[in-house]
């Protein structure tokens, strides 16, 4: 029987007691420690914590069909808990135990708890009246476990008396008492013993009932469990399970299948078949024994509760193998294989495969041959074997078996891949065998790399699944064609064409074209069970508890909710179909909206947005956020109705017409700043008036009247200011005007008469000056020290063509494609528009020629509130300060406004797939996407220099006006190209450049200057993070120069680290010998291999190894040093033959081919499981999977990534 597949595990105290929930994905454990925890398996989190018992929790159950929870401890006490989620408390505790409480339970039907006791009783309460109803004794010794039986009125019990018994409580049923509490005088009149099954030479731990048949099986110490048959009269031992070593804990029927589960204290489960009482299958763990098992009453689960905590697994796969083609579904149900058809819905049963394997292990896969009308079904029992067997060409009475004409064979994985031919994968010897389809083998391939699993990859290809890889394999020509990194592939789906396909891993999902050059991956916490195309190339999938859609870019999103997984087998419009895990076809009708919606933005198929936005309640703040995140913030207009979002939205898209409309409704002073920013940048005057006059910005509004030469309205500022009695503004507006009088008359109400005069004096206005003189009480005779002035020159310049009616002039907009269909209220061929949106992202052409056509004809009198439901056809004017304010407001048409085009910086990001690129963009968060996708980087605190030095590299500020801010110009590389999709931007590092800092790196080394070089080394690892390749010789030089980088760093950090123990702990020699010998391994230029090889020689030496110290100096002669270390060389090849020993053992074997570990500077030798720093390729022991690298700590050690892109 194949391996327990293991769901959920948690680590926590001994598990004593365990009870699943029978419709929530909820497990109740009882701790050692006194803890009561809730577990919810599916999502791998803890829900609450109960503690309050006082001492171990020994007990533990759920009530079948109430909310409520039971618990009894080593306190005496039994408790009875509330499991509503916003309502979890202990409700009450029962007392009348005088020893440990072992098991409690709840009645299926009546209001009852069993529980059982050390104090050598059983004793059933009432939950309702919360009262001891009857006292069961008869045991003489701890009683440490009772059962209700599943539907009759019969309790099993087991005691260290070493017995079983069954109790009859028909008669508690009829006769339950309404004594109060503490009145025992009747309770034996309830119940009586019915057996007593003696047979175990130990005590017994455990019993419990056959679900349907009249069965018991027990489990005890003397390490056998038993079956016992009963009568109506009757019960007897029928036979003995033996093979635990040590006490058996738990034993329990499978609700489904002729099975027994058990679990001991000699740390294994085992799995027994019913009818032979053999054991079929063991789970062994290597330090904690196993104290109570618990199975689903509706799920194919299991849960062992053990020293270290708890495990839920299945005893088998409950994905059915199942295979589509065409409309036609071909399954495997109850070892039949089936046909389903999805337009009849006619189900018909083809082929037994009952005698295929083993009879308690479902087929894993099937394969279906059209052509030849047959099928290629695996199974993993018995190592993996497969079958190839034909179907019948009409469906009669008898269904014949495989076993007549099926040719079978040992393999893991069988596919077709041809008319007549089929794959199989041998897991175990590593070859796939091309069989035709008398099984005879026509090609031994030996794969590539360590195939786990084999699927179909087209015409005359194979997918080969690794641990780490995904392979696309040709057959014939024997060659790879492609390669992704990807975790473990379990499931291939490929679409209606072949020209995508979905591999489905435990927790990702990539989606890759046909010969994996292009590819997104999406991630799920939860594990991914199925999949399918549906008709439009969106990929819809399934999780433990959703039906989600993925894009072919990488957008996803859930469709709708499961409460019980399934494997979708085909989707079509608005219908998904699919197997349940007992593999019956089923639909889900679901709404595919919201993922066609995104599919047509994505695919720019205009019709379908507009027929989808018509006909569909496509609303909620995910779609507004995905089209404000895609920069479709006008499309996004069309969704809302919230006045606050809809004015972001508009000033976003530059929409004035909604922004003035929804600032109005909105009337907050916030916004009309907003507004007027935005109406500014667009030249449009008019509306920045109207939001100046909105928040009484009189200052402002006197400046936007000088500047488009509104004299009349500054005149009008000015009586306002005036009423305001502000002198501030009077000046202003009196200085904007030029009525010089205007400032004389502001500087005397102010008491500033000498600037008054000198204002007067200036302009020539000498009746003015004599008379400020005059009410100053002075004559010019007292001022004739003050200098002379001439003539005053300011003058206000002259209106030369009056912008006051006219706004600024701007690029137009041009009218939104959604305004323009839905001005009209409705669209053209408005009605079942087809799905024209296609696999590829390139398939809206008709749709950008119907958007072409509509930028290039507008149509000037189009209605412009279309969209606005709620919003008013006129404006009433604005309530002003007083008359004189609102005389300066004309209410007048508005002119389109202009939003800026595409930034030079989000061209960058659109046009590269580099994260360098991305950083000069000023994108930095893209770029560290990039760079974690791409080579798994997580710490980018060390990057942020290097971000800021290439942002600044990208980018120069001229300022030409002292007065104005800089102009930011952006350097581009190819400055002469023209075209928006092809401009980059400069590459501030080149590789010479950092080819040349690695090669001071060298001199450094060669300096004997370590630590100089070591982080010359690491920040040449860091600029090659941010490289730019242009051409496929650039990135081989790319990946060279890394790998150099990545050696040299190993091996003088190994250097150092062996300096650092040859000071700080002179005694541990053995330590220095491996560094020194390790550090000769690493990938050096010949010259400073011969530093390395005489460095450790003289160790070695040093230290009487002088059997290594001459191997080492034979390998410094292969490299042809000068004379002088030839003859040192020679010596110590002779003193070596001389004395050919080691004083000192260390772990070094230089004949077995091994990598450095670059954490723990230990080896890995060939063969050994190791894991890889995603850029560097730096080999690291498994336990460091998941830690940052120490060697350049940037990186996640063995974390998936896709690589360096391709080169542009």
């Amino acid at each position: 029987m194949s391996v327990m597949l293991t769901k959920f595990e948690s680590k926590s105290n001994r598990v004593k007691g365990l009870a699943f929930h029978p419709t929530q994905p909820l497990l109740a454990a009882a701790l050692h420690n006194g803890s009561v925890q809730l577990w919810n398996y599916r999502m791998g989190v803890l829900v609450d914590r109960f503690e309050e018992h006082e001492g171990p929790v020994r007990g533990v159950a759920i009530h079948p069909s109430r909310a409520l929870l039971v618990t009894g401890g080593d306190d005496y006490k039994i408790k009875v808990w509330d499991l509503k989620p916003q309502s979890r408390r202990c409700l009450f505790t029962l007392h009348g135990h005088l020893d440990y409480v072992r098991t409690v339970q709840f009645h299926h039907e009546m209001p009852w708890i069993l529980s059982a006791s050390d104090d050598q009783t059983i004793r059933i309460w009432n939950s309702t009246s919360r009262h001891c109803v009857a006292i069961l004794t008869g045991h003489s010794h701890y009683v440490m476990s009772a059962q209700f039986h599943p539907k009759d009125d019969l309790i099993v019990s087991t005691s260290m008396d070493q017995t079983v018994r069954v109790w009859d409580i028909s008669g508690l049923r009829k006769n339950t008492p309404n004594n109060g509490p503490n009145n025992f005088e009747t309770f034996d009149t309830f119940s009586t013993v019915k057996y007593v099954l003696e047979g175990h030479d130990r005590g017994v731990n455990w019993a419990s009932f056959h679900p349907t048949l009249p069965l018991i099986v027990s489990a005890a110490d003397d390490r056998t469990i038993k079956i016992w048959r009963m009568s109506e009269t009757r019960a007897w031992e029928v036979d003995s399970c033996r093979g635990h070593f040590n006490s058996v804990s738990s034993a329990i029927f499978h609700p489904k299948h002729e099975l027994i589960v058990s679990c001991a204290e000699d740390k294994t489960v085992r799995v027994w078949d019913l009818a032979k009482r053999t054991a079929i299958q063991t789970f062994r763990r290597e330090n904690d024994r196993f104290w109570i098992l618990a199975a689903h009453p509706n799920l194919n689960l299991f849960a062992a509760g053990h020293d270290g905590g708890l495990i839920v697994f299945k005893l088998e796969r409950e994905r059915p193998a199942f295979t589509v083609h065409g409309d036609m579904l071909y399954y495997i149900r109850d070892k039949y294989v089936r046909s389903y058809d999805f337009n009849s819905g006619s189900d018909i049963g083809l082929l037994s495969v009952r005698k295929f394997g083993s009879p308690y292990v479902p087929p894993r896969t099937v394969s279906y041959n059209p052509a030849e009308r047959a099928v290629v079904v695996t199974i993993s029992s018995d190592n993996g074997l497969f079958e190839l067997s034909s179907l019948p060409t009409q469906s009669s009475g008898e269904v014949k078996d495989s076993s007549a004409d099926g040719k079978r064979g040992s393999a893991h994985s069988a596919i077709f891949v041809a008319r007549n031919r089929f794959a199989v994968l041998n897991k175990t010897s590593q070859l796939i065998e091309v069989r035709d389809l008398s099984n005879s083998v026509v090609k031994t391939i030996k794969p590539p790399a360590q195939t786990n699993e084999i699927f179909y990859g087209g015409t005359a290809c194979l997918i080969l699944s690794s641990t780490t890889t995904v392979v696309l394999y040709d057959i014939q020509q024997q060659k790879t064609i492609a390669e992704l990194n990807s975790p473990p592939v379990k499931y291939v789906v490929w679409n209606a064409d072949g020209s995508l396909v979905a591999l489905m891993s435990k927790h990702t999902i990539t989606i890759a074209n046909k010969n994996f050059s292009q590819n997104s991956l999406i991630h799920e916490t939860i594990r991914i069970k199925s999949g399918a195309w549906d008709d439009t190339g969106v990929f819809i999938y399934s999780t433990l508890n959703h039906i989600k859609y993925c894009l072919p870019q990488g957008d996803h999103g859930v469709i709708c909710t499961l409460d019980n997984p399934v494997y979708l087998t085909r989707v079509k419009g608005k219908t998904a179909h699919c197997l349940d895990r007992s593999a019956r076809p089923r639909t889900i009708t679901f709404d595919p909206t919201e993922y066609r919606f995104k599919l047509a933005l994505l695919c720019n198929n205009y019709d379908e947005m507009l027929h989808i936005i018509r006909t569909s309640t496509l609303l909620g703040q995910s779609i507004i956020a995905y089209l404000q995140q895609k920069g479709f913030p006008e499309i996004a207009l069309h969704f809302v109705q919230d006045k606050n979002t809809r004015f972001d939205l508009a000033i976003e898209c530059g929409n004035l017409d909604v922004a003035l409309e929804t600032a109005r409704a909105i009337d907050r002073p916030e916004c009309w700043e907003r507004l007027a920013q935005q109406a500014l940048k667009q030249g449009n005057h008019k509306i920045v008036e109207k939001a100046y006059q909105q928040t009484k910005n009189f200052e402002r509004l006197s400046f936007l009247y000088l500047a488009t030469g509104s004299t009349e309205k500054l005149s009008k500022m000015q009586k306002i200011a005036d009423a305001r009695g502000d002198p501030m503004s009077r000046f202003h507006n009196a200085l904007y005007a030029g009525d010089v009088l205007g400032r004389i008359t502001v500087l005397r109400d102010v008491g500033l008469h000498p600037l008054a005069y000198l204002t007067a004096k200036t302009n020539g206005l000498e009746e003015e000056a004599a008379e400020i003189l005059e009410a100053a009480g002075l004559t010019e005779a007292d001022v004739d020290d003050v200098p002379a002035f001439g003539e005053c020159t300011l003058q206000i310049p002259s209106v030369v063509t009056p912008t006051s009616n006219l706004n600024w002039p701007s690029i137009s907009m041009g009218e939104s494609f959604f305004d323009r269909a839905l001005a009209n209220g409705h669209l053209d061929g408005d009605g079942d528009i087809p799905h024209i949106n296609g696999n590829g992202l390139d398939s809206g052409a008709g749709a950008s020629t119907a958007l072409d056509e509509w930028a290039k004809d507008e149509e000037p009198d189009v209605e412009e509130d279309g969209w606005e439901l709620d919003a008013e056809a006129e404006h009433d004017e604005e309530k002003d300060v007083d008359e004189e304010f609102e005389d300066a407001i004309e209410e007048e048409d508005l002119g389109a406004g202009a939003a800026p085009g595409v930034s030079e910086n989000e061209l960058w990001v659109r046009n590269s797939p580099f994260a360098a690129e991305h950083v000069a963009a000023g994108s930095f968060d893209t770029a560290m996407q990039l760079l974690n996708r791409q080579l798994g980087v997580v710490n980018f605190a060390l990057l942020k220099p290097s971000f800021l030095s290439i942002y600044r590299s990208s980018h120069v500020y001229v300022s030409p006006i002292a007065s104005l801010p800089p102009l930011q110009l952006h350097i581009r590389r190819n400055p002469e190209e023209t075209s928006p999709g092809r401009v980059l931007p400069v590459a501030a590092r080149t590789l010479s450049a950092i080819r040349a800092e690695l090669s001071e790196g060298y001199r450094f080394v060669s300096g004997n200057k370590l630590s100089e070089a070591q982080a010359t080394f690491r920040s040449v690892l860091l600029a090659l993070l941010l490289m730019v390749v242009s051409s496929d010789n650039e990135a081989k030089e790319w990946r060279d120069t890394v790998t150099a980088a990545r050696e040299y760093l190993l091996g003088v950090s190994i250097e150092l680290e062996r300096r650092r123990i040859a000071q700080d702990e002179p005694d541990n020699v053995r330590r220095s010998l491996e560094l020194a010998a390790y550090f000769t391994h690493c990938q050096l230029q010949p010259q400073h291999m011969q530093i390395a090889l005489r460095s450790a020689i003289g160790v070695f030496a040093k230290a009487n190894n002088h059997a290594t110290a001459a191997k080492l100096a034979r390998r410094l002669l292969d490299l042809n040093p000068d004379p002088k270390i030839v003859a040192q060389a020679r010596q110590r090849i002779a003193a070596g033959d001389r004395n050919p020993r080691n004083t000192v053992e260390v772990s070094y074997d230089e004949f077995t081919e091994f990598e450095i570990c670059a954490a723990t500077y230990t080896p890995i030798y060939k063969g050994s499981p190791s894991v890889r720093c995603p850029y560097t390729d730096a080999a690291f022991l498994p336990e460091f999977k998941g830690k940052l690298d120490p060697l350049i700590e940037l990186t996640e050690i063995g974390a998936t990534a896709s690589g360096l892109p391709a080169p542009r």
